[in-house]
């Protein structure tokens, strides 16, 4: 199996911890998130990994890495990003991480091991975390919908329901070629202007509406983050702390678990 890290974009939202490196060497405990990342994806399975670098790229060097390069990262958005790890994409299964995020190996192990042509990962306990980090959750909660099946039926938009959010989408996902196919196709059908400022949610929301394939999804409760700003590495710190966050490198010795 394969993976990965997409880490072209600058993260303005982290402020002064983001000043002049890229957003996934921000530590949390002590250690730059990619490296959480990179253990995190070995333990759970994971042979060889993949970084699609931009700003700062020449930060962004660890032993044992492939890379690949969004030359206009500061023009595009995530997808274009993932479009530069094409070749591995068209080739066999990939995990997709996110640069802001952390989350341990068992989650990984159960993503990939999770039947579709295309998987999700999503929180089903988000609200504990939300509440923590948000005055209102629903404000910058989005819509996340599945079926019996647990297959997507919608995902990133605005609600002032609670009954409209299922569990939050985490930024980590597996892609197999023939969902690969489906997303080139969909991408040479947009203009370029589009294609540039296209999310992953963007992307799956559009997947969704035509029909292009079934997204899958697997569940886990809680135990992950993302980091948008100082105040995140501050609660997630507070959380190691307290016991209720248990970090990767804590689970060391110990067999990965089903997610």
């Amino acid at each position: 199996m394969r993976a990965v890290i997409l880490a072209a974009g600058r993260g303005s939202r982290i402020r002064h911890l983001g000043d002049g490196r890229p957003k996934c060497l921000v530590e949390l405990e002590g250690k730059p998130l990619i490296e959480r990342q990179i253990a995190a994806l070995r333990r759970g399975g994971v042979d060889e990994i993949g970084v699609v670098r931009g700003y700062r790229a020449e930060m962004i060097d660890f032993p044992g890495l492939s890379y690949f390069a969004n030359e206009r990262w500061a023009e595009t958005n995530m997808v274009m990003s993932l479009a530069a790890a094409a070749p591995w994409l068209r080739s066999g299964p990939v995990i997709v991480s996110y640069a802001d995020i952390f989350y341990r190996s068992e989650l990984v192990r159960g993503l990939a091991g999770t039947p579709g042509q295309l998987v999700i990962s999503y929180d089903r306990a988000w609200r504990r975390l939300w509440t923590r980090r948000f005055a209102d959750p629903l404000a910058d909660a989005e819509t996340f919908r599945i079926n019996a099946a647990g297959q997507l039926l919608e995902i990133g938009g605005k609600t002032t329901r609670i009954e409209d959010i299922e569990g939050q989408y985490m930024g980590l996902l597996k892609f197999t070629p023939p969902a690969w196919s489906a997303v080139e196709a969909l991408l040479s059908t947009l203009e370029a202007p589009i294609r540039d400022r296209l999310d992953v949610t963007g992307l799956l929301r559009r997947l969704l509406t035509g029909k292009e394939l079934p997204v899958g999804t697997f569940g886990t409760d809680g135990q992950w983050g993302e980091i948008d700003n100082p105040e995140d590495v501050a609660l997630y710190q507070n959380m190691v702390r307290e016991g209720e966050l248990l970090l990767e490198d804590a689970l060391s010795g110990r067999e990965p678990t089903a997610g």
